[in-house]
This record gives structure tokens, C-alpha cells and sequence, in this order.
């Protein structure tokens, strides 16, 4: 079938996106699902950081690649060996698909799916194969998903089907940034009563890491972010203290999640952890990137410094989690949207996350 979708042409293309256009809004052929695949007409598909990362040259990903992976949208047909989802219904994409039977899926959501983060390095889906092509020569995966499209073949493994009542919009976030951002407040974090978590960077994921914290009515919530709109944003949401990384004064805290993906956040993070603490890493920084760390104030204060991929979640486990959150009036999902943009503003978008102001830019369809 003919489809419209974002591929990204070529990496590191100069700023600003809007003039350079590293991504092109093109028609491209889509086949039909195999086996264990599912066609999915995409509803909502949200601008995350790590599409940015991949058209900064942030992560190396193979071109051309047809990116987004943060999505919701309604299934139109599903492969001969797909039992557990039928046409018609809604799914959240996940951008790490888990096999459930390797190493990384034994890890109950500690380490990532094997099979599933080799799928996602060289572009294809989970079985191995690409679905896309333009004017006959293949285009790339990205993450499994590629949702910047009217429509996607995914494996059933990288979706997590909802119900109706939730809307596409909040459907969309919860495969990324509230998966990424709340799993690792809930998973990872593990904040305990009367402790405190601070949040070092207000974006997608960091918002939804204080949502995620402020459903605990019994811990305090810091978020700290270089820009003051974002700062004035998460005072909105209910944060009980909002400060820059140069005013983080005697600031302690027993939970510390840092969601920027950069060396110095990550600094700042570990340096406002407490004795006993943890210091929770989501971003995804350039991969030369290096911190100064001493060694002693992690054994002499018992703290821990963890890495958590996609939340070190189980989607399938964790969504309905969220969705049930959300449906109490916990979690206002929808607080995370800055704005809403169509695919032909796609490089325009990128340049938005670039600048920093952008909680959640979300396509819909």
C-alpha cells in the first residue's frame, strides 16, 4: 500500500532543520504484515529526543530511515500467527520490542531485549525484515516502529494494545516519555515515603517523571532545568521546589532522576543525591561523553548510580499500569503536550526540540 511518512535523509545535517530539511514528507510503498506483524493506521506520534539524537548524529542510525517511535493508532490487520490483538483495536508502540525469551527479557525490564536492540541498530523489525520501501530501494526501521507515517507494520511484540477510552494522544506518550520517565521513577527510583525525588531536565521524559512522582501524595518533588519555562511549567504541574543546576545550594535528595542525556546533568544529578540514594541516568548522551565521578562518595555514602533503558520497564506489565494511573486522575498524561504540529512541520519540529522549549510536540493524524 502507498503511505506518506518522514524518512530522514542524512545525518548531522546543519541547524536550523527548517532550511537544511534533513527529513523529507514522501510517499513510500508499505507491504502487507508477516506472520507475526501488524498493519497499524498511526493516530498520534510524538517528538522525542531520541529522534533528535538520530538526526543530530547523536545515535548512528543507519539512512534512509523512516523515523518516530513514540505512537498510538488503531490496528487494520494482523498477521496469520497474531491470536491476542484484533483489527479495530487501539495500541501503544514501544521503540524496544522484547522477544520474552532471551537474556535481557529474563531481567524482568533490567536489561534491554537482545534480539529486540539488534532489530533496532540495523533498522529492520523484530523478525528481521523491513516492510518499506521508495521507488524500489529499501528504507530503514526506526525502533521497530517508524511513526512518523499514516501507517506502520510493526511486530505484535512492539505494541501494547489499550482501551477505547483512552485517548491517541495520551496513548502515544505512554510508549515513550511516560514509559521512559515514569518506569524510572516507579522501577528504578523506587521512592519511598518521606523521601524526596528530583527530576534534573523538564522535557518529555523528565515531565513525566514528576508526574510520575507528584502521584506519590507522600514525597516531595524538585525539578531543575536550566530554562525557566520550563521551570514555570512544572510549578504548574505541582512541584514542590523548581530550581536551575547553579541553585541547587545544600539540595538532597534520596531519588534522582536525570533525563537530559548530557554529561553535566548528569554530574549535577549525582552531586544532589543523598547518602543512600539512587541516581536514576534515562538520557541518552553523545556516546563520547565522559563525567568526572568520585568513586569514594558512592562506597563511603552507600549511593547508586543506574542506567535505565526505556524505563527498565516491561511494557506490556507497565502501560496498563499507567493507563490505570491516569484513569484515577493521577497521572494528567496530557499536561505533557506543548503542542500539537502536522508531519509536513516535521523539520520544524526538530528545530523546536533543538532550542529546548518543547515538552511534547505530538503529530496527529
Amino acid at each position: 500500500m502507498k503511505i506518506r511518512g518522514a524518512v530522514l535523509e542524512r545525518i548531522g545535517a546543519p541547524r536550523r532543520y527548517a532550511d537544511s530539511q534533513p527529513l523529507s514528507v514522501t510517499d513510500l510503498d508499505l507491504t502487507p504484515p508477516g506472520d507475526t506483524e501488524l498493519l497499524v493506521r498511526i493516530e498520534a506520534a510524538g517528538l522525542c529526543h531520541s529522534d533528535l539524537s538520530v538526526v543530530d548524529g547523536n545515535r548512528v542510525r543507519p539512512v534512509p530511515m523512516l523515523l518516530g517511535h513514540e505512537a498510538a493508532g488503531i490496528v487494520e490487520e494482523v498477521g496469520a500467527a497474531v491470536t491476542d490483538v484484533q483489527a479495530g483495536q487501539r495500541v501503544v508502540m514501544t521503540f524496544l520490542p522484547r522477544c520474552g525469551e532471551c537474556s535481557g527479557c529474563a531481567t524482568d525490564g533490567l536489561a534491554p531485549c537482545v534480539p529486540g536492540s539488534a532489530a533496532n541498530g540495523v533498522g529492520t523489525l523484530l523478525g528481521g525484515e523491513t516492510r518499506l520501501s521508495r521507488d524500489g530501494e529499501p528504507v530503514l526501521h526506526h525502533l521497530g516502529v517508524s511513526a512518523f507515517a499514516t501507517h506502520a507494520v510493526v511486530d505484535r511484540r512492539s505494541v501494547v494494545p489499550v482501551a477505547d477510552d483512552v485517548p491517541p494522544v495520551v496513548a502515544s506518550l505512554l510508549g515513550c516519555a511516560v514509559l521512559t520517565g515514569g518506569g524510572a521513577v516507579l522501577n528504578a527510583g523506587r521512592p519511598e515515603p518521606g523521601q524526596t525525588v528530583a527530576v534534573i531536565g523538564a522535557g518529555g521524559v523528565g515531565m513525566a517523571a514528576l508526574l510520575t512522582a507528584l502521584a506519590h501524595d507522600d514525597v516531595r518533588v524538585v525539578a531543575i532545568d536550566r530554562l525557566e519555562d520550563k521551570l514555570a511549567r512544572a510549578r504548574e504541574l505541582g512541584v514542590h521546589a523548581a530550581r536551575t543546576p547553579d541553585d541547587v545550594g545544600d539540595l538532597k535528595a534520596e531519588v534522582v532522576i536525570e533525563a537530559v542525556g548530557h554529561a553535566a546533568a548528569l554530574e549535577t544529578a549525582i552531586a544532589v543525591t543523598a547518602p543512600g540514594g539512587r541516581t536514576v541516568s534515562v538520557g541518552l548522551p553523545h556516546p563520547d561523553a565522559r563525567i568526572s565521578l568520585s568513586p569514594l562518595g558512592l562506597v563511603a555514602e552507600g549511593r547508586s548510580l543506574i542506567g535505565s533503558y526505556l524505563g527498565s520497564a516491561v511494557p506490556a506489565r507497565d502501560i496498563p499500569r499507567f493507563v490505570e494511573m491516569w484513569r484515577e486522575g493521577r497521572l494528567p498524561v496530557e499536561a505533557l503536550v506543548s503542542s500539537t504540529i502536522g508531519l509536513d512541520q516535521i523539520n520544524e519540529g526538530m528545530d523546536e526540540l533543538a532550542d529546548g522549549h518543547a515538552v511534547r510536540q505530538v503529530i496527529e493524524f
